[in-house]
């Protein structure tokens, strides 16, 4: 009887492990998952879409969770319920990698895929303006220096900041921490302005929580419409969503250069940045639709001049940079920390 049951449970056990390795390949999908920047999401979602109209796969699936959010999804491990993809609207970090690294995803692929630039914009009911660096940092920064010392921001209207400037009540529509428009922001505008005033002695990037600045989620299109709303309200968010909006937005002009593409591509523009999507290789062999995907985004027809993304508010790298990008692409690149 003693010989019976363990037979029995022998077989048991066999058949529970067939079953199991059965389950292992079950997870093997044909639908892609990527999360990251709100910034690259209407390149994403042109190209998930044409991605499922013209392949046998279905359609990707796609979420808007900001750079740092998607990142940190990205590097929570390999293997279900992790993405695939993560779109970055700024380069990822050497931390973030070594995070990556130490959950196991150890092989990760960057695609530089265009350029964009961060617009403050308004209702198209006001004037344009033109503003400065400074300016803006003292619109925004938590201290700011009056008479040599630093204090908590007092300037409540743009003309107590110049009188040249409307006098509207300071409010601005911005992204939260967790956005790589966010961090642009901080590097590109609080950065660069701050380092030029004596008053800080280095970098000084911490954003006013009096209630000017208001965090708006990572949903830049909420963000539109809130503009088209409250008309003495400003925001901050892509360019391409300036593109998308030009009846109800102006942008300001940031020391007298525009948000327009051949500035920002050229780098005339004070506050353009790259833009990004991190691949994980490790799922290329349980997401056989992965590459298909990757390859279709890196295209020409995408990226390139004159390309699909291109007519949406994507800034085209220059030619040399395209090929490079599909180089990186085709040999599966690793990214390494000492690359960033």
């Amino acid at each position: 009887m003693n010989r019976i049951l363990k037979s029995r449970a022998f077989k048991t056990t066999v058949i529970a492990a067939a079953v199991m390795g059965v389950a292992g390949v079950a997870q093997a999908r044909d639908q892609i998952r990527i999360v990251g920047s709100s910034t690259v999401y209407p390149f994403a979602s042109y190209v998930t879409e044409e991605f499922g109209a013209v392949t046998e796969y279905p359609t990707p699936v796609i979420e808007s969770t900001g750079s740092g959010g998607g990142i940190r999804l990205f590097c929570n491990g390999v293997g279900e319920g992790t993405p695939d993809i993560s779109n970055a609207s700024r380069r990822i970090k050497a931390s973030e990698l070594e995070r990556c690294e130490e959950n196991g995803v150890t092989d990760v692929t960057e695609v530089k895929i265009g350029s964009d630039g961060i617009v403050f914009a308004q209702s198209s009911q006001n004037e344009a303006l033109d503003l400065t660096l400074e300016q803006l940092f003292l619109a925004v920064a938590a201290q700011v220096p009056v008479d040599g010392e630093l204090v908590d921001n007092p300037y409540t209207n743009w003309s107590d900041i110049d009188s040249a400037l409307p006098d509207r009540e300071i409010s601005i529509y911005g992204p939260p921490s967790t956005s790589g428009t966010r961090d642009a922001f901080e590097e590109l505008v609080m950065e660069s302005a701050s380092e030029e005033l004596d008053a800080y002695g280095e970098a000084y990037t911490e954003i006013r929580a009096d209630g000017a600045y208001i965090d708006a989620g990572e949903n830049d299109n909420l963000i539109v419409q809130r503009l088209t709303e409250d008309t003495d309200a400003f925001g901050i968010f892509g360019y391409s969503f300036l593109v998308e909006n030009p009846d109800s937005l102006v942008a300001s002009s940031i020391g007298g250069v525009e948000p327009e593409a051949e500035a920002i591509s050229a780098g005339d523009y004070p506050i353009a940045r790259s833009l990004f999507f991190y691949v994980k290789n490790q799922h290329a062999e349980d997401v056989p639709p992965l590459y298909e995907y990757v390859d279709m985004f890196v295209s020409e027809t995408m990226i390139g001049e004159g390309g699909y993304l291109a007519d949406i508010g994507l800034i085209p790298l220059p030619e040399a940079e395209r090929e490079q990008t599909r180089e990186k692409v085709a040999d599966r690149a690793q990214l390494q920390t000492s690359d960033l």
